[in-house]
């Protein structure tokens, strides 16, 4: 799959390593669209607001963060629990392949956030 221009513009600010994984992944067949990459503290305090996101130490914030679309046969994003999980293992993948770590917010404990890959603090500090 090639990214759109919308999803390499949706890149901008985010960690070079980061930004390789999603590109290998798109190359290597995960079907799927970058929804949002950087974001602004002003972002940030809407998405809380609303209750779409839980913290305002989000990675995002820092540019550590991507949530990506999952993308149905027909090329529709979908919001689907399997396709979430079938794109986290393309993705983790796709990571491996670049020595790159990475989390999924779909393996967190608190709540399932399917779109959300991360590079970890532990390796990643601001």
């Amino acid at each position: 799959m090639t990214l759109t221009a919308r999803c390499g513009q949706r890149l901008a600010g985010v960690h070079p390593d980061l930004v390789r994984v999603v590109e290998r992944a798109a190359r290597d067949g995960a079907r799927f669209r970058v929804i949002e990459g950087l974001r602004s503290m002003d972002r940030q305090a809407e998405l809380v607001r609303a209750g779409r996101s839980q913290t305002m130490r989000s990675r995002h914030l820092t540019g550590h963060a991507v949530d990506l679309a999952a993308l149905d046969e027909a090329g529709r994003v979908t919001w689907a629990r399997p396709a979430y999980e079938a794109l986290a293992s393309q993705v983790k993948a796709a990571a491996a392949v670049e020595g790159v770590q990475i989390e999924w917010g779909g393996d967190w404990r608190s709540f399932f956030d399917g779109p959300h890959f991360q590079l970890p603090w532990a390796g990643y500090p601001v």
